[in-house]
């Protein structure tokens, strides 16, 4: 059973916390970047070393997993794993596969397997933002970069996961845009790790995530509830001033503790000691990264002596996206920190070569069609999702 907290949480909004009591409450889901980076560093006040830093960050763990409803025991629902459409590409095979979060409640996704490397293999956990179809490109999963990337790092020796939103792609059992939805998909991303982690193989403390947008909140705030995760990389989203347009990132107030107020910069720092890349570009709100949330973070590394196991690649000209160079940036981060082969996907001169993935269309990637319909009691609509989440 989640925590039942999760309903009356639903109902608040950003708008009734924003008073002027509490500054540091963003008042809707952006505020001015000057004063993101002035409370940001109101915030690095309230610690100054290693101890007071864990104080901190396990407040703000316990804060965020209470306001989204996961501070109970993650459901036991066995996983009731699908696994249909298996293709064979070079050097990775990819299916359709399905599991259950809850009783009667599917996560959609495709598991990418590598074939050239032996097991023990790490994991990595890869959500979508929010893309939607355009022109040849499907939304979600589907799209061409989705796949390169997840294939890739399959191809590099990790068994991969990419997996539906909430109300996006297959995951069509409740609409995307209300505010359980942040606990739904963070839930989902629990699960997918137990999912991963049933699979023979797989090297459970080798577990990595990475996703940009929408899948960048998704990865931080997963990172900061499950330290099951080893290796975090969110994507041009960890921003001082820009909370999430989207109920799934700022639906629930997880920034205001009462008497004292965080922002997603710190969420994404509770990932210390553990490897984090902050990949981020000119052309969004993560356009001061370098001399705004980067330092922060990297003050927080350097405090509990794991300078090194943080980095920032800003992309100044670029825009909102996972395009090629930001996945450029974060295959050899996570070769180094989950012991992965960057030389099998390198050529001569040492830059990653996706060419040799196969992008499938749509149809070859989902888990449900007529041939193989959605299980006979899977939940239909938010009301029978939340009654199983609030079942005693």
């Amino acid at each position: 059973m989640l925590h039942q907290g999760v309903i009356a949480m639903a109902v608040t909004t950003t708008a009734s916390l924003a008073r002027a009591d509490r500054p540091f409450w963003p008042p809707s889901v952006k505020i001015d970047e000057a004063e993101g980076a002035e409370t940001l560093a109101a915030m690095g006040e309230a610690w100054h070393d290693a101890e007071s830093w864990n104080s901190r960050a396990n407040a703000i763990r316990t804060h965020v997993r209470k306001t989204i409803g996961l501070d109970g025991p993650l459901p036991d629902t066995p996983l009731n794993v699908i696994r249909r459409k298996r293709h064979v590409g070079d050097g990775y095979t990819v299916e359709a596969v399905a599991f259950e979060a809850l009783s009667g409640f599917h996560v959609t996704g495709n598991l990418y397997m590598p074939t050239d490397h032996a097991a023990p293999w790490p994991a990595v956990l890869c959500p979508h933002g929010h893309s939607r179809a355009h022109d040849d490109d499907p939304e979600g999963r589907f799209r061409r970069d989705h796949q390169l990337r997840c294939a890739t790092l399959a191809r590099m020796g990790a068994v991969v996961f990419a997996y539906d939103m909430v109300g996006w792609g297959e995951s069509t059992q409740v609409e995307h845009r209300h505010p359980e939805s942040v606990t739904l998909q963070t839930l989902d991303s629990m699960r997918a790790i137990d999912f991963v982690c049933s699979i023979d193989g797989v090297d459970c403390d080798r577990i990595g995530m990475t996703g940009s947008s929408g899948g960048g909140t998704q990865t931080f705030l997963a990172t900061c509830l499950d330290d099951r995760i080893a290796v975090s990389v969110p994507v041009v989203m960890v921003s001082a001033h820009f909370f999430g347009g989207c109920p799934c990132e700022s639906s629930l107030p997880i920034h205001d503790g009462g008497d004292w107020h965080t922002n997603n910069v710190e969420i994404a720092a509770t990932a210390a000691p553990r490897p984090l890349l902050l990949i981020s570009c000119g052309g969004d709100w993560t356009r001061n990264t370098p001399r705004v949330e980067f330092p922060y973070v990297q003050r927080v590394y350097d405090a509990l002596g794991a300078g090194g196991n943080t980095a920032n690649a800003h992309f100044a000209d670029e825009g909102h996206d996972y395009g090629a160079t930001k996945r450029a940036a974060m295959y050899p981060f996570m070769a180094k920190h989950l012991e992965l082969d960057i030389a099998a996907v390198s050529g001569g001169d040492g830059a990653v070569n996706e060419s040799p993935v196969q992008v499938l269309p749509r149809d070859a990637l989902t888990v449900f069609d007529d041939e193989h319909p959605r299980p006979a009691g899977a939940l239909r609509g938010r009301g029978a999702v939340m009654q199983v989440i609030l079942k005693p």
